[in-house]
């Protein structure tokens, strides 16, 4: 029985949360269309992007959501604008006043159209960060705050930010399960201790993660929660949201106004469709690991879009983050590779000495290893070609792979107990790696091969290799290459589809690899999408 009748306020925060796909650069036709699709379809707030200080990199205008922005829109005058600020920028902004910061980036209600001052806060900055709150009601503002990552609260915490919570002025008290990993049981425990000190509205923002948004949107309903965040088809960081869509269908009857869908369902076909085909939002098994296991979203997101990471990198990644704790995120991990490879670095192992005129089979991960191994087998027994292996692939008799290559240090930290029962000797930077890999390796046979990336570039000297990416194919040519190949052959590489971003790397680089190098022949001899030379095994 829902107890909170004729009472629930859905607040869209499309603009907002959904920026984190597309830098919050939406254009002017889409959101005229997402306003007016909003005001048909008994939303009531609208949030249209964050308020912040932030000017390191190129933003679009819902990620400061000025006024002048706000009064350049045409918004119904049955929607309410409401805008969020992170409270991490409050206490750390410059002066590290909330209260001096909270007043440079708002003049006063009366000067603009925002209705809504949502706060978003951890635990930690609760008690600074709320002091804000006494301003913003005075300056006009209906003021709310959300606590994230809820779910890592004792219960002594959530009842004391109901009680922190009840000394403030504030209109809502938000809680978000931000790492989507919340069941029905815990969310109704939530919302008992919160009401032991607090007696005001109550909201809920829930992921996705685990496919239990909509779901927990629901019990929060019945047990008393009257403010329901959603974003179109769900858009939004990670696996997104609960669906506006599916919350208006939902909740019709409810929310004291008129509904018409017709508006919604078409914006999502003409906008929102085509945004979720370009940036691929919404559940999958790596977000429900990440929901299962408490790591932040946004780790999955950035490893979903960076070429460097396939399934098994995500599971390596994943598992990886569960003994180290990946709650909070951290860019700079992503970023690893990046910043390791950054200027010059020799190495010790010299290649030449093992493949000098020798033909080099690299083996790639595709299943044309698989599907032809026992051709692969019989031909490198005959024409004993020297073997590179990548990472940890297993597709043939191992005692056939002369070496193995790799360079991605997300592997080597996650597959660590894999490449330790490696038999083959293991190419890879090894200056660069830092001591704990280097410990852990102790055991195997290391080849120190220098790597250096300098973007649209390759260049092969004796001991390193100059290469416009960390993938391990660039370094694995630069092995063969070094290592004077009379000529490369590819097994495993089937590529991806035409408008794969995968795709149209890869037939970069090979591109770049085959101009700067065009003395030593490409030639890949199973199956393969990729623009470069193939003949066929059996031909062979």
């Amino acid at each position: 029985m829902i107890k909170s009748q004729n009472n629930i306020k859905i607040l869209d925060c499309t603009l907002r949360d959904g920026g984190y796909y597309n830098n919050w650069d939406f254009s002017k036709n889409l959101i005229s269309k997402y306003l007016k699709s909003m005001s048909s379809s008994g939303v009531e707030f609208v949030e249209i992007g964050f308020r912040s200080f932030e000017k390191n990199t190129y933003k679009g205008p819902c990620a400061y959501t000025q006024d002048n922005f706000i009064n350049s829109l045409s918004i119904p005058a049955n929607l309410k604008v409401a805008v969020m600020v992170n409270a991490s920028e409050l206490i750390n902004y410059k002066n590290k006043n909330p209260i001096k910061n909270i007043k440079l980036l708002f003049k006063g209600q009366k000067k603009s159209r925002v209705k809504l001052v949502r706060i978003a806060c951890h635990y930690p900055e609760l008690e600074k960060a709320i002091k804000v709150s006494t301003w913003l009601k005075k300056a006009g503002y209906k003021v709310a705050f959300n606590l994230m990552q809820i779910a890592d609260r004792t219960n002594e915490e959530i009842e004391n930010i109901g009680k922190i919570s009840s000394q403030y002025p504030i209109d809502i008290l938000y809680f978000a399960d931000s790492m989507g990993s919340l069941d029905t049981s815990r969310i109704l425990e939530i919302i008992s201790l919160l009401r032991k000190n607090w007696a005001g509205s109550l909201g809920i923002h829930t992921h996705d993660n685990m496919s239990r948004a909509v779901v927990n949107t629901q019990k929060a309903v019945e047990n008393g929660v009257t403010w329901i965040d959603s974003t179109v088809t769900g858009m939004g960081r990670g696996p997104g949201n609960a669906k506006t869509e599916y919350l208006v269908i939902q909740y019709k009857d409810l929310i004291n106004r008129k509904v018409n869908l017709l508006p919604l369902l078409e914006l999502i076909a003409d906008e929102f469709k085509p945004l979720q085909d370009k940036y691929n939002w919404g559940t999958n098994p790596f977000y429900f690991l990440a929901g299962k296991y408490g790591i932040h979203p946004t780790f999955i997101q950035g490893m979903l879009n960076d070429l460097r990471f396939g399934p098994i990198d995500v599971l390596s990644v994943i598992d990886h983050l569960r003994s180290v704790g990946g709650k909070k995120f951290n860019k700079n991990l992503l970023d690893i590779d990046k910043k390791m490879y950054s200027g010059k670095c020799t190495g010790s192992w010299v290649p030449k000495k093992k493949i000098s005129n020798k033909e080099v089979i690299i083996l790639g991960t595709g299943p044309g290893v698989l599907k032809h191994q026992a051709l692969l087998e019989q031909y490198i027994i005959k024409k004993k070609p020297f073997v590179i292996g990548l990472n940890t692939q297993k597709s043939i008799n191992e005692k056939l792979i002369n070496i193995r290559a790799t360079c991605s240090a997300f592997r080597l930290l996650t597959d660590r107990k894999r490449y330790k029962l490696l038999k083959q000797p293991l190419a890879l930077p090894l200056k660069r790696l830092s001591k704990e890999i280097k410990t852990y390796l102790a055991s195997n046979k290391l080849l120190d091969f220098g790597l250096q990336v300098v973007p649209g570039k390759f260049k092969f000297g004796s001991n390193y290799g100059i290469l416009p990416n960390s993938l391990v194919i660039s370094y694995a040519l630069a092995i063969a290459t070094s290592g004077k190949a009379k000529k490369i052959l590819l097994a495993g590489f089937d590529g991806y589809p035409a408008d794969d971003p995968r795709r149209i790397e890869m037939d970069e680089v090979l591109s770049l690899y085959q101009t700067s190098n065009p003395k030593t022949k490409l030639i890949s001899i199973t199956p393969t999408r990729y623009r470069i030379d193939s003949t066929s095994i059996y031909a062979l």
